[in-house]
Order: C-alpha cells, then sequence, then structure tokens
C-alpha cells in the first residue's frame, strides 16, 4: 500500500504561525523534504522535529521527484515543506504532485501561514475577484511587456518576486502606471519588521529607493476603473 505525501505549508516569518496540525505530521511522517538546506533543517530543529531528510529543488527536481516517489510506492508517509509557505506555490514540486496523482499516491495538504491572504485584506482593494499573476519576467523589457499589458486589468493584480528586484519593480511600475494607480506593498509580513506601504508607484520607488529596504515582499495594484 502507497504512503501518503503532505503538503506542509510552513511559516512565513514568525514561527508562532506554524500549526499544531503541521508540527505532528512533520512528527509522524517517515521522510520529510525540503527545498533549501538551511532553512529546513532551522524549521525542523526550532520544533524539535528529527526524521531522515531529502531535499528537492529546482536544480534536482526530476530526479528527486523519482527518488521520493520511490518512498511512497515503499508504503513511506512523506512531508514536503518549502523555504517559506505553502510548498508547489512558486516553488518546486509541482512534477512530483503531478506524478504522485497519476500514480494514485493520496496527496494531502496542510494549510498555514500565507503572505497572499494577508497582503489582499491590508490592501484596501477589492478582492473579490483579484489576478495572481507571481513572478514578472526577471528580463527588463520583457517585465515591462507584461507590465503594459497588465494596465488593462480590470481586477486587482497581485505581483510577488525576489527581495532584490523591489526597486527595480517598482521602477518599472512607474513607468507603465505613473502616478494614477494605487499600489500597495506589503512588507516582511509576519516579521517583527512588518510594514504595509499605501500609495502610487512613483512615490513608493522614491520611498524604497531613498531607504534601501530589502524583505520579502508582496505587491498588489489597484484594477482599472
Amino acid at each position: 500500500m502507497s504512503g501518503i505525501l503532505y503538503l506542509v505549508a510552513t511559516p512565513i516569518g514568525n514561527f508562532d504561525d506554524f500549526t499544531y496540525r503541521a508540527v505532528n505530521v512533520l512528527r509522524e511522517v517517515d521522510l520529510i523534504v525540503y527545498e533549501e538546506r538551511r532553512e529546513g533543517e532551522r524549521l525542523l530543529r526550532h520544533f524539535n522535529v528529527q526524521k531522515p531528510i531529502e531535499s528537492l529543488n529546482e536544480h534536482n527536481e526530476a530526479a528527486a521527484s523519482r527518488d521520493i516517489l520511490a518512498h511512497l510506492e515503499g508504503g513511506k508517509s512523506v512531508a514536503l515543506i518549502s523555504d517559506c509557505g505553502t510548498p508547489v506555490f512558486i516553488d518546486p514540486g509541482q512534477l512530483l504532485v503531478r506524478k504522485a496523482i497519476e500514480q494514485h499516491i493520496k496527496v494531502v495538504p496542510i494549510p498555514g501561514a500565507s503572505s497572499l491572504m494577508p497582503a489582499l485584506t491590508v490592501s484596501g482593494f477589492p478582492i473579490d475577484r483579484f489576478v495572481f499573476y507571481g513572478l514578472l519576467s526577471p528580463k527588463k523589457e520583457q517585465r515591462r511587456r507584461e507590465l503594459r499589458e497588465l494596465t488593462k486589468e480590470m481586477r486587482t493584480i497581485v505581483l510577488m518576486d525576489t527581495p532584490y528586484r523591489l526597486v527595480p519593480l517598482l521602477r518599472d511600475l512607474a513607468d507603465a502606471f505613473g502616478a494614477s494607480r494605487r499600489v500597495c506593498v506589503a512588507f516582511n509580513l509576519t516579521m517583527h519588521d512588518e510594514q504595509v506601504f499605501y500609495g502610487n508607484p512613483i512615490d513608493l520607488h522614491r520611498q524604497f529607493s531613498s531607504r534601501k529596504m530589502k524583505g520579502e515582499f508582496v505587491i498588489l495594484i489597484e484594477g482599472k476603473t
């Protein structure tokens, strides 16, 4: 009989957001698969979880997925965690989940902290309908083309990216949207220095450029009215 693949959401910054259920799952499974060794070991050490571990990341996803599927087919239960937040969501693991489903292996999501919903609720923008666009192209010209297309979007737009691209992204937002659209930057959510910034793209670009702030962020853009 096959094992179970658990997709365990981890804290996005504040360890107090880890659920009892998630901790219990990590303590009960046969194997824990993390994305990056340092972050994975820090989490497990904090909650005193000692289990066999393997890694699955963007560099080894195909080979690691085969190995993990072999464990599952052998009857072992496996927990997949990402560096922070929900695994598979803008993180490696989609191949593993797809293959597990194809092989009729049970996949169980263990929900937890997320930056997406808190950012949406604190933005003040309409969220009955929204577009999660996620990561824009890392290439400047392609990213700008994508943003120009998004200026036509009527729904609230959600963007994420790596910390070092916050200022360049705000610069491109300023070029595409000007000062005519409201923007919210939810910065380091759940952490001790959590802040939420409101304004137009030009003002926010100026503000972040001068303060040289670096951290995790979600950008929300008001839809076209």
